[in-house]
Formats: structure tokens, sequence, C-alpha cells
């Protein structure tokens, strides 16, 4: 009997837990869910009778071990921090490993001793980085066995509200870990556009307010991701004029979001400053005080100010700082406002624009995916973070993916079948040409 572990039965886990149950029944397997909340661990399980849920601290470093000792394949849902204690256990006792993360430093120095071992860790391989770089190769491969050439290349991809359940003025919901909301773009963003790198700075990540048609759909913002020419050489596209990853939200979202960046609403070093602060109104006037006068009024003065409204900056409520900074305030407001509500849906988008070249011919492919979740525990993000790695997991145990090594999913041995079991899903690209 083969035997599936996982660690992790958080939000996203869902739909892959009950994914891995069924094929394990399928195939006389066994899953274990390893979870530190083992009610939690239990929940998802749902008494299948192919399934364990136990409760083990990650960083223990003997049960940990004996776990994965046990195990024909790992898959960690954990916080990126912990993917390296896993990733060294596995290596240690042979074992595949597979996580929708991303490939950090740490794991890359791995690599070698990973293909010497004849084993095969699977990074990025949930929805963005996992569908993105599957669907994207998908079209890439397709347009290169025809002759053609790929010259410019535009992702976008976000988690948004769906739009029954949009009753906001952000427009957005919490579908993902807010910690990661807070801190998007704090790192900047590098891209290539028109035979130009560009690097942005913080302040101006969400400042472009450029925005994408989308089919079937209504008009998103988009704001880079933070290294997309980290890219070009695994996706083949050195050459290409443009080169960009982005994250989708909508417009109205980037306008209050450039705003809240530049007030310092998301500062992680600013204790001292807010430490007296005793309701949010004081936080936030205090923030807007210290601000350019063109900052604190923002773009559009109205809608920020319905926006603040409605994140409660305004109130009067106590405020507890308690060696807090600025982020983690914001953090807490959103979960408090912004969190879904029992009955909202909530709803994935990808868009790839591809120019490329063909018989002297400039072309443009637009393939587009919208996944709508169906409640609270099956939602569109645990779809599509799920189902790709409970897919590969299955092929990877009966021999259908033998590749070899630390990678992420743009072989077509990887991809094909994947995303051919992902269409059976309702998990399908629209193509559209011109």
């Amino acid at each position: 009997m083969k035997n599936i572990l996982l660690f992790g039965a958080g939000k996203s886990a869902t739909c892959l837990i009950d994914y891995l149950c069924q094929v394990c029944l399928d195939n006389n397997w066994h899953l274990r869910v390893s979870d530190a909340d083992l009610q939690l661990a239990a929940s998802k399980i749902k008494g299948c009778p192919a399934a364990t849920a136990i409760s083990v601290d990650v960083s223990n470093g003997e049960p940990r071990s004996n776990l994965i000792q046990q195990a024909d394949i790992v898959i960690s849902m954990l916080p990126p921090h912990l993917h390296l204690l896993v990733a060294v256990d596995c290596l240690a006792h042979s074992k595949n490993l597979l996580t929708a993360s991303y490939i950090d430093p740490e794991i890359k120095k791995l690599g070698d001793q990973i293909a010497q071992k004849g084993l095969l860790f699977l990074y990025e391989m949930g929805l963005d980085p996992g569908i993105d770089h599957m669907s994207a190769m998908q079209v890439f491969d397709s347009i290169r066995q025809q002759g053609g050439k790929v010259t410019s290349f535009r992702s976008h991809c976000g988690g948004l509200v769906a739009p029954e359940s949009d009753d906001n003025p952000w427009h957005y919901k919490i579908t993902w870990n807010p910690g990661n909301i807070v801190m998007a773009g704090a790192s900047g963003a590098i891209y290539k556009w028109n035979n130009s790198v560009l690097t942005i700075p913080y302040s101006e990540v969400f400042a472009g307010g450029e925005i994408v048609d989308i089919p079937g759909l209504f008009p998103l913002a988009w704001y880079p991701n933070r290294d997309s020419l980290s890219y070009c050489d695994i996706y083949g596209l050195q050459e290409a004029a443009t080169f960009i990853r982005t994250t989708l939200r909508h417009p109205s979202f980037c306008r209050g979001w450039n705003t809240v960046v530049n007030l310092g609403l998301t500062d992680l070093a600013d204790f001292d400053d807010i430490r007296n602060c005793q309701s949010y109104r004081h936080w936030f006037e205090l923030k807007r005080q210290v601000a350019p006068k063109e900052i604190a009024a923002g773009s559009r003065r109205d809608e920020f100010e319905e926006q603040a409204a409605f994140l409660g900056l305004f109130s009067d409520d106590h405020l507890e700082i308690a060696e807090r900074n600025s982020a983690k305030v914001l953090q807490g407001v959103l979960e408090n406002k912004l969190g879904m509500h029992p009955g909202d849906k909530d709803m994935i988008v990808m868009l790839h624009e591809i120019g490329f070249e063909a018989a002297g011919k400039k072309r443009e492919i637009k393939s587009c995916l919208i996944v709508k979740g169906d409640d609270q525990q099956q939602t569109a993000m645990a779809k599509t973070v799920g189902y790709p790695l409970g897919i590969a997991a299955k092929l990877i145990l009966q021999d259908s993916i033998r590749l070899k090594g630390l990678h992420i999913p743009v072989a077509e041995e990887i991809y094909k079948p994947v995303l051919t079991e992902l269409a059976t899903r309702q998990i399908v690209f629209e193509e559209r040409k011109s």
C-alpha cells in the first residue's frame, strides 16, 4: 500500500484533501493529514476510511522525520518558511516532495543532491505559480511546434470575490493569506516592457492603473508582481520584447491601495510613532498628518473616504497597539472588515496575452480562465491550488510522471496530463486568436 503524507490542512487544502481521499479509495492507498490543529485535520478528511488525521509539531525533528520516512510521497501546504525542514527530511529519506510555493534559494542549493538521488521535488504546483506555468507553456510549445515565435507575454492572475458577492467599496474580500495581502508589492517589481527593463519601487507598484479586458467578465486593473524576469529563461523567452506577470484587482482597489501604501499604513517599523494611538481614528489621522497633502487626500478623495470608512478607519473604537506596527494593525482591520461571509463565493481569473509571429504575420492569443467557488469550503482558490497538487501526486505514484530533480511544472510530461484532468473539473482555458 502506498502512503501519501500531507502537511497542512488550512483553507487551501480542502479540495486537495477531498481529491486525495478519493484517489486513495480508488487505488487502495492511504493518506495521512498532519496539522497542528488535530480537530481541523479530522474535519477535513470527513471520516474517510482511507485517511488518518494526525497532529505533529513540524518544527520537532524526530516525529516529523518519522512521518516522512513512512510516506511514499510528501505534499507540503505549510507556510513557506517551513518547507525547508520538510525538504531536508525528504532528501534524507529519499521521498518525492510537492508544494505550491516558490522555489527559494535554500531549496536551490539542494538541487544537485535531489537529482543524484533520483527524486522529484516539484515546486510551484498550485495556481499562481502553477496553473499559470502549465497553461502558458502549453501555448508556447504549440506556437513553436508550428514554426512561430513568441514576441511578448503578459500574464495576469487574481483571487477575487465573485460579482454576486461583491458588496463593499473595495470590491475585494480575503480569500488567501491576509499577511500576504497587506505586504503585496512591498519588494517593488521588475519586468520587461517594449524591450526596456522597468524597475518599480513599492510606492509606485499600485499607481499605474493599467486596465485589461477580461473576456466574458469586465475590465480589471493589474499591478506588476515582484520579479517577472526570473522566468524569462525558464520559459525560453529571453528575446521577447515584453515579459510581465501581474496580479488582478478591481480598478478601485488599486487606486485605494496606492493611497494606503503611500500613507504608510503598511509600515513595518513605526511602532514608536504609533504606540500612543488610542483609537483607529487616532492612528489613521496620525498617518495622514505626516503624509504629503496629495497622498493624504488620495487620487479620488470621495472614493477613498468611502473605502476608509468601510474599514472603520474613522472609528473611535479602542486600538490596542501592543508592540505592533501599522502593517499588523491594518491586517487586523482587513480580517475584520474584508472577510468572506457565509454564502459568499470567490473567483479566480487568469489571463495570458501572448503575442507571436507566424508565417510573417503578427498574431495574438488571449487564453482566459475563470473559476468560481461553490461555497466557503469548495472555494475557487482551494480548487485551483489543491487539484494540481493532487493530480501530480497521483501521476507520480502511478509512474506516469518520471521526471527527476528540482522542477516547476513547465515540462510537457507534467502540464499535459495535469491540464487534461483539470479540464474535467471545469478548470479550463478559453483561447481567442487575433
